[in-house]
Parts: C-alpha cells; structure tokens; sequence
C-alpha cells in the first residue's frame, strides 16, 4: 500500500472512530465532530444561498441534525467531511425544491420581489466596492468617511488636519471620479 493509501486509511479509521464515539452518545466527540467540520459546512451552504445570507444558519442547523440522524449510514467509503458536505448538498436541493413549489403556488404574474431587490442590492454594493477600489486612495477613503461613516466635511477636516474648503474640494473630485468610473463600468 502506498504513502497516501495509509494516510487515507488511518483518516478514514480516525472518522470512522469518531462516529463510533457519537453514536455512543459521547458529548466530547459530538462537539468534535460540529468543530471539525462547521466551518466547511457553513461555507458551502452560504455560497449556494446567495443573496440569502439570513437562512444559512437554520440550513447548517438542519445538515447537522441530519447528519446525527443518518450517522449509522455512515460507512467510511469517503471521508467524514465528504459525507457531511452531501447531507450539506441534499439540504441545499431541499430548500430550493421547497421554495420553487412555493413560487409554482403564486399567482400568474406575482413574484416574490425580495428576490430580485436582493440581488440588485448585492449587485450594487459589488459595483460600489469595485469603483470604490479603482479609485485613488485619498478619494476612496473620503467618500467612505463622508457617505457610510456620514461624517461632516467639518469633522473629516478635524480628523485630518485641512480646512473644511479642501475637504469639499476633495470630496468633489472624489465624487466625480466616481461618477466617470460608475458610468464607464
């Protein structure tokens, strides 16, 4: 058996040991196993969920429920983490399932708009930060004291030590930089 044979042996051995400790019913290997592999969980359901951030926790929740359920299905033919990112996959279809016989029961000609204000709002805030990003720094950074932190010219002209006639004139250009580049994108 080759190096990475044995290697794949003893991680599928250490996964199918910490199963055996879960479905002891031992707290320690149960947290264990929600440590090892949350992280992986949570990221590839909150990139499938896109732009809707706000179910990913319920969603995660659900796959580790699952997974506790179905944890004797688990034969150790792949990696523990790969058997729980398909519970993962299968909630994900789930919810998409679900969600599209729920628009097949709306009315001709209603939409949810949620969704299509969502992500025009994502779409937005990406081309912000794209514009925001090209721009030079002193204008970029102006822009973000001035429009999300709404700080005054005056306070931005405390804060860095120019007149609040050169902070206008700053914020001027910078907005007009921003403009050119909006529009160009």
């Amino acid at each position: 058996m080759t190096a990475s044979g044995l290697e794949k042996t003893a991680a599928l051995s250490e996964d199918q040991q910490l199963v055996a400790a879960v479905l002891r019913k031992d707290r320690k290997a149960t947290a264990r196993l929600v440590e090892l592999h949350a992280d992986a969980v949570y990221s590839y359901i909150r990139h499938r969920l896109i732009p809707r951030a706000d179910l990913v926790d319920d969603l995660v929740q659900d796959v580790f429920l699952a997974v506790w359920e179905r944890l004797n299905d688990f034969r150790g033919e792949s990696s523990l983490r790969s058997w729980i990112l398909g519970v993962a996959r299968h909630k994900v279809e789930d919810h998409y399932r679900a969600r599209l016989r729920e628009a097949a029961d709306l009315p001709e000609g209603e939409v949810e708009p949620e969704y299509d204000d969502l992500l025009d709002r994502e779409r937005l805030q990406e081309k912000t930060r794209r514009v925001l990003e090209a721009l030079p720094e002193p204008y970029s950074l102006a822009l973000l004291w001035r429009y999300w932190e709404k700080r005054s010219a005056r306070d931005i002209a405390a804060q860095t030590g120019k007149t609040e006639k050169a902070v206008e004139r700053l914020l001027a250009r910078a907005r007009e930089q921003f403009r050119r580049r909006w529009n160009n994108e």
